[in-house]
């Protein structure tokens, strides 16, 4: 690493897929980026890890099916290997006592496996797959551009406001009653509208809990339950390691910088600008604008002098709830496995949780600082298309669990992390039998574990709760456009708005409020 004060246009602290989408996109506009990553390797929570002898998985997050499009598009991904599948993969929710449920996205692939439970709800899933359809460019118009500043109530700003209020408008007074009525309802009270089946309610209300301290009888869960809905579409070919080395090569390839192993000490202010980074060698890298994918309170609270910042915004950011609940297991396993009643089918995606009441109880540990006994399992099997992620014949799991709380009663030490990882195997027996006698090795990571890892304030893989208060405003209402009350510091992660997941929105749009601004 050069010694030299490089003046840079833009520093962007992270090398996960925000920080490398608004890297690439500040660089393709004709900006002199450079890039800080703390860990050794990139692509933060989307990285791709060898976590056992030739095993290899995605370290955090696995789901690739709410990436937009735009993204795509605007940095010629295509170019670097990135294929899209032709449509949202199926999601596979085991049952004890059945076959399951291999749910399509689309309601005619879906209706078969739906009405061996219920020919009602086979019909009325196309009603619930229609309603989406309907509300989807609307919701997505909101959640996929700037949010408008309500503080300052600037002409374009009204402007805009106006204009996404005659869109709301033209969803007609049915659909819109219908929206206002959704936002602040649990999901099993939605679902329990629409079907009658347990499973499957289950098996959708997944993503609405997923990483927060929510239930799914948790008022707004329903609301989250629709952004995930909205968002979805067809997955990368290959998962999140494919995103994060499309993205690492565009950048490259723009004149994108990255410095590995190194960490941002503080972010330099002088008379409320940003005026780049120090790094923790002490040397310091001058910048006009300093964009930080890192989580907000990691940003203001330990890389910004508190002097610089508000006793306000400081005492908001403190209050921004990110609790985190979800461990990381990847399995290593010495053979493909088949779910019992479902032999020779092979699945990419899998949900366990029967009942909308064993997710409730699930999340109920966590209220009392314990590990869920019977965990909400979402599962990726990255061998599915990537076949050198294990030995040949042999597979793996990326396992999110739900829950476990950041704050475990007694604290988090080994003999913790290898109960969690027992509850999973127990699981997954439960519809695997003899699962575990191809089990080689399982690496287990903590919420505290993942905040150590990546940086992540107490193991948020969201970088802060999904929730309505969370997600209208995110973080904060002086921080909702990305530009920050330190002129020149932006936030581009997943705390900001639209919030977490791999999405790449958050580092799209924090770059075009920056290229508008500078």
């Amino acid at each position: 690493m050069t010694k030299e004060k490089t003046r840079y246009d833009a520093v962007v602290i992270g090398a996960g897929h925000n920080g490398l989408t608004t890297a690439a996109l500040l660089a393709k506009k004709g900006r002199k980026v450079l890039v800080v990553e703390r860990r050794d390797s990139i692509g933060g929570l989307a990285a791709s890890e060898e976590f056992y002898k030739d095993y290899r998985a995605p370290a955090i997050l696995h789901s690739t099916t709410s990436v937009r499009e735009r993204v795509v598009r605007k940095l010629n991904l295509r170019k670097f290997g990135l294929e899209m599948d032709a449509t949202p993969p199926p999601v596979f929710s085991p049952h004890t006592e059945n076959r399951g449920l291999l749910l399509h996205y689309d309601p005619e692939k879906a209706y078969d496996e739906i009405a061996r439970f219920s020919k009602h709800d086979a019909e009325r899933y196309a009603d619930y797959r229609k309603f989406i359809g309907k509300v989807r460019r609307f919701i997505n118009s909101v959640f996929d551009d700037t949010p408008p500043d309500l503080a300052s109530g600037g002409r374009r700003d009204l402007w805009r406001m106006v204009m996404k209020g005659v869109a709301f408008q033209r969803l007609g007074k049915k659909t819109m009653m219908e929206l206002f009525r959704i936002g602040p309802m649990s999901v099993a009270d939605w679902l329990d509208e629409w079907f009658e089946t347990d499973l499957l309610k289950a098996s959708l209300a997944g993503p609405a809990i997923y990483g927060s301290f929510t239930g799914p009888r948790s008022p707004g869960s329903a609301f989250n339950l629709l952004l995930w809905e909205c968002a979805q579409g067809p997955a990368v070919k290959g998962g999140a390691p494919v995103l994060v080395r499309a993205l690492e090569e565009a950048a490259r390839e723009l004149g994108v910088t990255i410095l590995k192993g190194v960490r941002v000490f503080r972010i330099n202010v002088s008379e409320g600008r940003s005026s780049g980074v120090t790094l923790e060698n002490s040397q310091e890298i001058p910048a006009r604008v300093v964009a930080a994918s890192c989580d907000p309170k990691t940003t203001f609270l330990d890389l910004v002098e508190s002097r610089e910042i508000s006793e306000s915004l400081e005492h908001r950011m403190r209050h921004f709830r990110s609790f985190g609940t979800t461990a990381k297991v990847n399995v290593a396993l010495s053979s493909r496995i088949d779910f019992d009643d479902r032999k020779g089918e092979v699945v990419e995606f899998i949900r366990i949780g029967e009942s909308l009441n064993d997710l409730e109880r699930a999340f109920d540990a966590v209220k009392y600082g314990r590990i869920s006994e019977r965990p909400v399992l979402d599962i990726y099997v990255p061998t599915f298309q990537n076949k050198d992620f294990a030995p040949k014949g042999h597979a793996v799991f990326s396992v999110l669990f739900h829950f476990a709380p950041y704050e475990l009663r007694g604290g988090w030490n080994q003999a913790e992390r290898d109960s969690l990882a027992e509850k999973v195997i127990e699981t997954l027996s439960y519809y695997a039998r003899g699962i575990e006698d191809s089990i080689e090795a399982c690496r287990v990571l903590s919420p505290q574990d993942i905040e150590t890892d990546f940086g992540t304030t107490q193991g948020h893989i969201y970088h802060g709760e999904h929730a309505i208060d969370q997600m209208l405003v995110r973080p904060l209402p002086e921080c909702s456009q990305y530009k920050t009350p330190i002129s020149g510091l932006y936030l581009c992660g997943s705390g900001s708005h639209p919030g977490g997941g791999l999405t790449c929105a958050p580092g799209e749009l924090a770059a075009r409020s920056i290229l508008a601004s500078s």
